[in-house]
């Protein structure tokens, strides 16, 4: 392996053929209710010296394999100094000109330390999409989960990407809100998007694999998730008050009960009409089965 990781190692379904190359370990904020990834000991967050990144590099290269695209992990890459995102995409670009894109996770608040000259300097250099955790578009709801975020912060943060002409792809998250707060989730979280208006936008499903207690401790009437049905009314509120231009859909993590894929807006009414036929006639839908279901 040309790679040493500190295991476990995260990335976007979609990087599936993609070199990770971990320049950071473990997320910088990490303080988020609803996330595990990044809570055991060895994954504490430290940034990867230069020296041994560019060693990696030289390994993969030496290995004989080749690469079009490289995507940096950990959890939010992007936090790292403009200088130092600047040496390591020097470095790919030196070491491996056959990678056409990188990619990073990124946090909203990555982005605030980084001039929109800098922004557009690290996509000429081939940063060419970041993945921005938004997660939910309700004030309310984001300080429940500790996000850390308001809505202004990451519609700023969008805005700026977008200005600097680095692609952005929005995951939110269906039923983080719970019962309680799952009206004004989605149609705040619409409300996002249609003033972001990302490149590319996905939900998945809340889970807690690692269970609810330290999630629910916030709300103080109890959480509790939608089921199946709630779960998809909250998918159909989302979907009824998006009002996108061109932003690729997906909704076909293993989290989610029923696939959904698509271009917004012209497969609005298409895809409303797949959410509308699971929440009438379920039975009659191709959902996953529970035990189908998983990270």
């Amino acid at each position: 392996m040309p790679i040493s990781y500190v295991e476990p190692v995260f990335r976007p379904p979609s990087e599936w053929r993609s070199l990770i190359l971990q320049v950071a370990n473990g997320c910088s904020w990490n303080n988020c209710t609803f996330c595990d990834m990044y809570t055991q000991p060895q994954k504490k967050f430290r940034a990867k010296k230069i020296d041994d990144i560019e060693a990696e590099i030289l390994s993969v290269v030496a290995s004989g394999q080749k690469h079009q695209r490289v995507f940096l992990a950990d959890g939010d890459a992007m936090t790292l100094p403009f200088k130092r995102l600047k040496e390591i995409l020097l470095l790919i670009r030196k070491h491996m000109p056959d990678v056409q894109r990188v990619s990073a996770y990124c946090l909203p608040r990555n982005i605030k330390s980084k001039s929109l000259a800098e922004l557009y300097e690290l996509g000429n250099l081939g940063l060419g999409i970041v993945y921005v955790g938004c997660e939910s578009g309700d004030d309310e709801v984001l300080a429940l989960v500790e996000k850390g975020e308001t809505y202004d912060s990451q519609l700023d943060a969008l805005y700026k990407l977008k200005g600097a002409g680095i692609k952005t792809s929005v995951m939110i998250l269906n039923g983080l809100g719970g019962t309680e707060f799952s009206k004004q989730h989605a149609l705040n979280s619409a409300r996002l998007m249609n003033e972001a208006q990302p490149d590319y936008l996905s939900t998945l499903v809340v889970s807690f694999p690692l269970g609810q207690a330290k999630f629910a401790h916030n709300f103080k009437n109890g959480f509790q998730l939608p089921d199946q049905h709630g779960l998809f009314l909250e998918m159909q509120m989302l979907l009824e008050n998006l009002e996108l231009n061109n932003t690729v859909f997906r909704s076909d993590h293993a989290s989610n009960y029923l696939s959904l894929k698509g271009t917004l807006g012209k497969d609005k009414a298409q895809l409303l009409a797949q959410v509308r036929r699971a929440i009438e006639a379920p039975e009659h839908s191709k959902l996953r089965k529970e035990w189908q279901r998983g990270l």
